[in-house]
């Protein structure tokens, strides 16, 4: 229930039941921040099998309420997965952000992400439509 407020609070979109359903079974990859005993962020993940068996993470989500940015917040959500991506052995991460969204690019290329693409026409109801795929492939990822 607090991952649904957060989300309605935090992003433009209405998430279906199929999403909720990915963030409660990814277990420890899917995280909620407090403060001071108040839910303000959340990191939610799906973990996809690729051909062979290897398993990648899908970053669904990942927002901090504007009064809490600037804490460590989003980057403790995010070391919290990329740690528990190195313990399990997962060489790759990828997540979506809206074109227009220069913090949260900026945010990901501190942590090594790079641009791979952009999807035209990606939403239907939100502007800018474009949405930019950020990909991340590790050997070795550490916190």
């Amino acid at each position: 229930m607090h991952l649904k407020k957060l989300n309605t609070a935090l992003f433009p979109v209405r998430y279906n039941d199929k999403y909720y359903a990915d963030a409660l079974a990814s277990g420890e990859f899917t995280k909620l921040a407090y403060y001071s005993d108040i839910c303000v962020g959340s990191i939610a993940c799906r973990l996809e099998k690729k051909k062979g068996g290897a398993i990648r993470v899908y970053i669904m989500t990942l927002g901090v309420l504007a009064p809490y940015r600037g804490l460590g917040i989003g980057t403790r959500l995010l070391n919290h997965v990329l740690y528990h991506c190195s313990k399990r052995n997962i060489s790759e991460i990828y997540l979506h952000v809206q074109t227009n969204n220069e913090d949260a690019i900026n945010f990901y290329k501190k942590f090594g992400f790079e641009i791979t693409e952009t999807i035209k026409k990606y939403y239907t109801n939100i502007d800018p439509p474009r949405l930019l795929c950020t990909y991340k492939a590790h050997r070795y990822i550490t916190s």
